[in-house]
């Protein structure tokens, strides 16, 4: 336990030298201002660590859990043994880049009662298919296109896609479907909704809706070779 920790503390000292030290960001809301009277010119506003293993893919923890062979280090010199850390971290820290483009469905028709009936509007189609020009004009080299299983979302993916697809592709077959990125509610609504639903479906969209994430939101792994660029349809977070 005492070298585990040990090394632990060389490799944050020696992370903190050779990629960038700590970062950290301030959450600031209108809420947040801290103006003690009339008088203040400067409010005083809470600060907040980032969290630089939010994805479970820090460098310094992957090193710390991943497995990484490392040679005894009494049998090295200090310096050696720095050079062989600095060494294991390089090749667990990721060197390009995730560009992961968010893509809300279009309006749907929303006196439907099933998914099937929850279909693109004809503003709808419109708005998906500036969209996918949109999406063209960016750049033509996206590595992965994904999309919820929901009608809406089905339908917006379809009419993006024909701005990548081949002729006679089906614009669809671009797209990996995933319902883990169906609609839900990962929260009970404050203040209370006038849809409230049961309890039990926060819970469940909540741990489905986190899992997610999870899966889709992290940063590049070590072996990523090139800065990427993902497409993903899904929804906004909705309360209902």
């Amino acid at each position: 336990m005492k070298e585990a920790f040990r090394l632990f503390k060389k490799l944050v000292a020696t992370s903190a030298v050779g990629i960038g030290g700590i970062f950290c960001i301030k959450l600031v809301s209108c809420e947040d201002m801290r103006i003690q009277n009339e008088n203040d010119v400067e409010p005083r506003l809470p600060g907040w660590r980032w969290d630089t293993n939010w994805d479970k893919r820090d460098p310094v923890y992957r090193l710390l859990t991943g497995g990484v062979k490392r040679a005894e280090v009494g049998n090295k010199s200090k310096t050696s043994d720095t050079e062989e850390l600095m060494k294991d971290l390089d090749n667990v820290t990721p060197k390009h880049i995730r560009n992961i483009f968010l893509i809300r469905h279009g309006q749907y028709n929303l006196k439907g009662s099933t998914d099937n009936e929850r279909t693109l509007t004809k503003l709808g189609r419109k708005q998906a298919a500036a969209t996918g020009k949109r999406l063209k004009l960016m750049s033509n080299n996206y590595d992965r296109f994904i999309v919820s299983d929901m009608s809406r979302a089905l339908e917006t993916a379809e009419i993006i896609g024909k701005e990548f697809s081949r002729t006679n592709e089906n614009s669809l077959d671009l797209f990996e479907r995933d319902p883990m990125l169906r609609e839900g509610s990962p929260i009970e609504p404050a203040p209370p909704s006038r849809k409230w639903r049961p309890e039990l479906h926060y819970y469940e969209d909540g741990i489905r809706i986190e899992a997610a994430f999870r899966k889709y939101f992290h940063r590049a792994e070590p072996e990523q070779d090139k800065e990427s660029f993902e497409v993903v349809v899904c929804h906004a977070s909705n309360h209902e």
